[in-house]
């Protein structure tokens, strides 16, 4: 009942993260395929991948005026952009035509991601109730279903135009469910834009949102690859890849959403990222594809409630009228992952094997946990009345 309960209560945010998640995983499942009619190297690839997501980045540093802007049309205007800007993406047959394409995507995705992640706290600070695991689970299990059957429309001759025209449809109906009343004022996070921050806790704590994004990047746009090429997997056995990721991180929010009242966030971060970092260390060092898919699962079941309990977090922290700037800026700074990952998957790939990609990657998730949690401990310490 008590999950029913929260399922109801965060709809229109749930609506968000499923078609960001359709989204992604059916174009990262496709990412072969989609590479090779660009005729993109790796470097290039990630190269035009970098750029794309500085629009990403743009547009959620932006969120909070294009919230006052479009009002309870922004959620559902992007979401059709990121799924227009992933039917161009499909189509393009060169280079420059794809970078737009994704740029378009990136944007529509990074207003989309904030604007949901708000929604979230909003109605986590109305109920009591801690739903931001909730909500990212059910993102993490729309990926791991969309993944799958895009491998398995790969195998029955599906193009990816195909593929991403039954995503415009998903995102139409997911934007009717997002919809706000006309009725509902908009929050009051939207009309102090200038409230002030705990700036340390809030970068120190997008730091761990960037880094937990970063690792779910590399994992998630890297493993089809990974396991069809560097392990000579099918496309079928390479969308499994994806779609055992969101699988595991399904699970792991889904029980990340019953164990954050009775576990310490940071704590909790920080064996999470232990398990990760184990899993993307065994993705790198796998012999055969089942071992690879053992990494992957732990990689996807520790990493999966770091920036939900990362972004939960400023929630809480924050006063009630800068929690909009708060949460947009620090996953502004999370989603530089998407500008990050590219380049350095693509360019630690075509010089040492895409093996010691995700091997760097472990090496600077748990850098990053070592150096901020016992700072951001310290600074939660003396903010006792937040928790």
């Amino acid at each position: 009942m008590r999950l029913m309960s929260d399922l109801w209560l965060s709809r229109k945010s749930l609506a968000g993260f499923v078609i960001v998640g359709a989204a992604w995983s059916s174009y990262f499942a496709q990412m072969p395929v989609i590479k090779a009619a660009i005729g993109a190297s790796d470097g290039v690839y990630g190269a035009v991948m970098l750029l794309a997501s500085l629009g990403a980045l743009a547009a959620m540093w932006l969120a909070p005026l294009a919230h006052r802007l479009a009002g309870r049309w922004a959620l559902p205007l992007g979401a059709m952009l990121m799924s227009l800007g992933m039917f161009g993406a499909g189509l393009s047959a060169e280079i420059v035509a794809f970078g737009i394409a994704m740029t378009l995507a990136s944007v529509g995705a990074g207003v989309t991601d904030v604007l949901a992640n708000v929604r979230v706290s909003e109605v986590e600070a109305r109920s009591g109730r801690h739903l931001m695991n909730l909500n990212h689970a059910m993102f993490s299990f729309t990926y791991a279903g969309c993944a799958l059957a895009t491998g398995l429309m790969r195998e029955a001759g599906w193009s990816p135009a195909q593929v991403f025209t039954l995503l415009i449809a998903l995102a139409l109906g997911a934007g009717w469910v997002m919809l706000e009343s006309r009725t509902r004022a908009l929050p009051e996070e939207d009309t102090t834009p200038d409230a002030p921050l705990p700036h340390l806790i809030v970068w120190g704590t997008g730091a761990i949102v960037l880094v937990a994004f970063l690792t779910e990047a590399a994992a998630e746009g890297w493993s089809a690859l990974h396991l069809e090429r560097t392990l000579g997997g099918g496309p079928t056995e390479g969308a499994l890849g994806p779609a055992l990721l969101g699988l595991s991180m399904g699970i792991g929010r889904l029980s990340g959403h019953f164990l954050s009242d009775r576990l310490p966030t940071l704590p909790f971060i920080t064996v999470a990222s232990v398990v990760a970092a184990g899993g993307l260390i065994l993705v790198g060092a796998a012999p055969t594809l089942m071992i690879a898919y053992v990494g992957f699962a732990l990689t996807g079941l520790g990493i999966s409630v770091v920036a939900p309990l990362a972004l939960a977090l400023i929630g809480r922290i924050v006063p009630p009228k800068a929690r909009l700037a708060a949460i947009s800026r620090a996953s502004a700074l999370g989603y530089a992952a998407f500008f990050v990952s590219p380049p350095l998957m693509g360019f630690t790939s075509e010089a040492f094997g895409l093996r010691a990609g995700f091997w760097v990657v472990a090496a600077l998730l748990m850098l990053c946990i070592a150096a901020l949690v016992p700072v951001l401990a310290a600074r939660i310490a003396a903010r006792p009345q937040t928790f």
